[in-house]
């Protein structure tokens, strides 16, 4: 609805403001449920799954509702390069981990400090729009963000690689 407002020429800045805290509520809530996790050690294979589904939910979802509506003048926006990149390392990851279920039958999935700051930097890019932060536009932001973004998808192919090198099952059988 921001989104509207700006582009109708009459930005609603309190929409703005209900916006970024739910996603400021949402992010936090999330950073809070993984230390409550690892706190008392409550940890699950349905909240091993659901976790990074849920940041996947908030991060798309915002990701793609800031590069289809202007946030401010001069196309204020996250860039739709970015959008794509973003989309295509999580199917990347989705048809990898298919893919291990298929020949490998497990998945160990264990997070990966570059996952974290793909995370992080995506979060800070959509904080960096929301905010209207206009000491630089936010490709450079996004810059950033992706270079994570590509590195945590090449980690998480190198390991289903690996994983499905390990795997017996997978190997071709040798001849006597």
């Amino acid at each position: 609805r921001y989104g509207f407002s700006v582009a109708a020429g009459h930005p609603q800045e309190n929409l703005r403001w209900t916006a970024l805290i739910i996603f400021i509520v949402a992010s936090a809530s999330d950073g809070l449920d993984g230390w409550v996790a690892r706190r008392f050690n409550q940890k699950s294979k349905f909240g091993a799954f659901i976790d990074p589904f849920a940041d996947k939910v908030l991060l798309l979802t915002g990701i793609v509702f800031l590069s289809a509506f202007p946030w401010g003048e001069h196309s204020w926006r996250i860039p739709p390069w970015f959008v794509g990149l973003v989309i295509a390392r999580d199917c990347v990851i989705i048809a990898g981990i298919v893919i291990i279920r298929k020949y490998a039958r497990v998945v160990h999935y264990q997070p990966h400090w570059s996952g974290k700051m793909s995370t992080v930097t995506q979060m800070f890019a959509l904080g960096w729009v929301m905010l209207k932060i206009q000491v630089l536009p936010p490709l450079y932001p996004c810059n950033v963000a992706a270079v994570f973004t590509v590195w945590s998808g090449l980690n998480y192919i190198l390991e289903g690689m690996r994983q499905l090198q390990q795997n017996p099952q997978t190997r071709p059988a040798t001849l006597p």
